[in-house]
């Protein structure tokens, strides 16, 4: 496999990220304060609280043959704490003949004690809007995502403070603060598998020269070509062309002098992946790393999951952005003629969540699964690596599964098959050791499905009361302990650990 092609052209993609000094693993940022990792898992297409944490029996329910109360007996209350789960299998999934077993009992079993369920009423059904309100709290905070808050406050000595893995979503859009420096906002790796090899402007370059004259070649393109080119002459005055100009200088050298190539190489030397014939090698962490996500190769959210552990736990970056996309994934090998399909073959349905409008619990129940496996993966992996003084890279991260709306309640009656479209009442999955751990904030009336409200000092439950974007923005951003001095955010303290 020539690797020459695709690194040419995602060192284009990649020369935007750029912004820092070189690998760090300091127990502390430059201002002294412990660093902070977020990750945020997008629940594309709208994942539904009450189709997971906060799940509805029909015996609860007078009205739960035609709401999307669950089965009793398919409603789990593992550990018997607060959360509930569903545990559920189907032999299709809607028109779509492919089984299926899902799992969510396993994740609150596991990790329970850091989760925290937040319920809140959004304020568009639209997507690509909904999904950006999801990380801005509907622009709480001068139009900064949670993303954005993040790398400023924790980015400095990272090379690549926000990294954003998932492609097609909003997400991962920059907010509207334009007062940030430039490295606060997200940088794209559109195909994590290949991106390291963008890291790098001469290794794995079949002839490439040597070191010292590529160099040369390099300060003469940008002392004497560039300034003489009509483009710059024309464009020089451009903040954009400055920026690119000036990441060709000390920032390229910390990124390749730091060797993020080869740290951040999942892939083993292969005939498809000629790593030594290139004089290339994978990251120490590869093989630790291909064992948690084995599909790294063909799925696009387990590369993405793979290659987020290793950009917090090299030092590359504070926050990462990962999530399902919207073409469906199947296992490699299952054969896609008619009945071909073998239980478990389709990991993604198409459009995410969002495919709840075809089918709405085997939709809901398939993907609530997946993410919840990519979570419990990624956890275990920064469980198992010590930040500093006995602590683990888990110990300062905080997972929130971001989402644009819930789904509607109504059923026809008794079905067990449906479809569902968008709704504003939802609730949001917070999982880290930062948060306040083990509690359910809010609840579910039973006769509507519909989520309501809590006291945000105190946790009390406020039937009648919704929460609103900017206090989720807000609650997650005081859990991460980053100072927001006059931006008048809501306190959220029973949303934190440490109150």
């Amino acid at each position: 496999m020539n690797l020459t092609p695709s690194r040419r052209g995602l060192l284009a993609g990649a020369a935007a990220s750029l912004a820092g000094p070189g690998l760090a693993r300091a127990a502390r940022t430059p201002g002294g304060a412990d660093p902070r990792f977020l990750i945020v898992l997008c629940g594309t297409g709208g994942c539904s609280i009450v189709d997971s944490f906060l799940a509805v029996r029909e015996s609860e329910s007078a009205n739960g043959s035609t709401l999307n109360a669950w089965p009793d007996q398919l409603v789990q209350s593992p550990g018997g704490g607060p959360f509930r789960a569903i545990d559920f299998a189907s032999k299709t999934i809607g028109a779509i003949p492919v089984p299926f077993t899902a799992n969510q009992s396993d994740f609150v079993k596991r990790h329970g004690q850091d989760m925290m369920v937040a319920t809140y009423t959004g304020t568009s059904v639209n997507h690509g809007v909904a999904e950006h309100r999801s990380v801005t709290g509907n622009a709480a905070w001068r139009g900064r995502t949670l993303q954005e808050a993040v790398a400023l406050t924790y980015g400095a000595g990272k090379p690549i403070p926000n990294v954003h893995l998932v492609n097609g979503v909003s997400f991962t859009d920059r907010g509207t603060d334009d007062s940030l420096p430039s490295s606060a906002y997200g940088e794209r790796a559109p195909s994590p598998n290949l991106w390291p090899l963008s890291l790098d402007g001469r290794k794995g370059v079949p002839g490439a020269p040597d070191a010292k004259l590529f160099e040369a070649a390099r300060a003469f393109r940008n002392g004497t070509l560039d300034p003489e080119s009509d483009f710059v002459r024309t464009f020089g005055d451009s903040v954009r062309l400055k920026r690119w100009l000036e990441l060709r200088g000390a920032p390229l050298k910390d990124i390749e002098g730091a060797d993020l190539i080869t740290q951040l190489m999942v892939h083993s030397d292969s005939e498809d992946m000629p790593l030594k014939a290139s004089g290339l090698k994978s990251s120490p962490l590869a093989k630790k790393v291909r064992e948690a996500f084995p599909a790294y190769g063909f799925d696009p959210l387990e590369s993405q999951a793979a290659l987020a552990f290793l950009l917090i736990r090299c030092g590359v970056a504070s926050t990462v952005t990962l999530g399902p996309e919207t073409s469906a994934v199947f296992n490699k090998g299952a054969a896609l003629g008619r009945g071909g399909l073998s239980a478990g073959d389709m990991r993604n349905t198409p459009i995410a969540f969002d495919f709840s409008h075809q089918a709405h619990r085997e939709v809901q129940s398939l993907m609530w699964s997946r993410v919840l496996s990519v979570a419990d993966r990624l956890i275990t992996l920064l469980k198992s690596e010590e930040l500093a003084g006995g602590k683990s890279y888990w110990d300062h991260s905080l997972v929130y599964v971001a989402t644009e709306f819930g789904r509607s309640r109504n059923r026809p009656a008794g079905a067990m098959t449906f479809g569902s479209g968008h709704d504003l009442n939802n609730g949001a999955l917070i999982v880290s050791p930062l948060v306040n751990g083990g509690k359910m904030l809010g609840g579910v009336d039973p006769e509507t499905l519909m989520t309501y409200g809590f006291d945000p000092l105190s946790g009390r439950p406020e039937p009648g009361r919704h929460m609103t974007e900017p206090e989720i923005y807000s609650g997650i951003i005081q859990a991460l302990g980053i100072e927001t001095p006059g931006a008048g955010l809501p306190d959220m303290r029973v949303m934190r650990r440490k109150a």
